[in-house]
């Protein structure tokens, strides 16, 4: 049943993403419309509810809190953002794979690609820079009109 719900999910990301309803290219700065937001709010959502793990996500949220670098190892930016869902997310960003968003604030939207891991609390996004080896899918973070890879 897992299996299938997964495959549910992972097939529902790429009609959406293919068929560019997901995410519109319209700006340089792109922009989410209110049906590709329900898409990726009902693709976490799902994921949350069913503990998924390793699932490349896409999607846009409002940062509600700042948290200091992780130091240890890999340094990364933290922060947490709520979807319009009212689900929140951790974003842990590689800083020393990519840039940091220096000018992130309370309140700001970010919009995120990156690997989506469950925990109790939401979950987290990783995996927003690009691999350096080649091997994973590159991820990314928008903030105003920036890319962060």
């Amino acid at each position: 049943m897992k299996k299938i719900l997964i495959i549910l999910v992972i097939g529902v990301f790429i009609y959406d993403w293919t068929s560019d309803v997901y995410y519109s290219s319209s700006s340089s700065s792109s922009k989410y419309d209110s049906i590709s937001i329900k898409n990726s709010d009902l693709i976490l959502q799902n994921a949350f509810k069913n503990g998924l793990h390793d699932l490349q996500v896409e999607g846009l949220g409002t940062v509600i809190k700042l948290l200091p670098d992780d130091n240890v190892g890999s340094r990364h930016q933290k922060f947490i953002i709520k979807l319009s869902s009212g689900q929140t997310l951790l974003i842990s960003h590689n800083i020393d794979l990519a840039p940091s968003i220096d000018d992130l604030h309370y309140g700001d939207q970010v919009e995120f690609n990156g690997e989506y891991e469950w925990n109790p609390k939401g979950g987290v996004v990783h995996w927003t820079h690009r691999d350096p080896n080649g091997y994973h899918i590159g991820g990314w973070l928008k903030h105003n009109g920036r890319t962060y890879q």
